[in-house]
């Protein structure tokens, strides 16, 4: 053990549980090509090296900051490259930022949307007289 850290090899169910993450999880991310294959014991089982928990913690709050796999792959592969520079990185990241505050104003809009059909309806008619079924029905809502 160095200055506190194991570098024993990690089954799947250790690593997976050591990040907090499902099993299968991890068996996604391999088959994705974002967590490299680990080489296998004698008897079959994976043997994660211990820097497996660092990359499987990256790619899971990248996930949380609403990262795609694919952006994950690239900022992996930037994070590991010798021509990558921190700027490649910032943009992807501001890219990312831009991507959020659409979904913002999308979101913000579509409740705007829905808090107008819910003021449009009083809640003690039929269905069948109910405004917001038949705004749902009309192409211009």
């Amino acid at each position: 053990m160095i200055a506190g850290i194991d570098r024993k090899p990690l089954t799947i169910g250790r690593l997976a549980r050591e990040v907090g993450v499902n099993v299968e999880t991890v068996r996604f991310y391999e088959r994705q090509g974002i967590l490299p294959k680990p080489p296998r014991s004698a008897s079959g089982y994976r043997q994660f090296p211990a820097n497996a928990k660092r990359r499987l913690k990256f790619i899971k709050r990248a996930q949380e900051l609403g990262f795609s796999l694919s952006e994950i792959r690239e900022l992996l592969a930037l994070r590991v490259s010798r021509r990558g520079t921190s700027a490649e990185i910032r943009k992807r990241t501001e890219a990312k930022i831009v991507d959020i505050e659409g979904k913002i104003r999308s979101l913000d809009s579509m409740r705007k949307s829905l808090l107008k059909l819910v003021s449009s309806c009083g809640g003690c008619t039929p269905v069948s007289e109910c405004p917001i079924p038949e705004s749902l029905d009309s192409e211009n809502g």
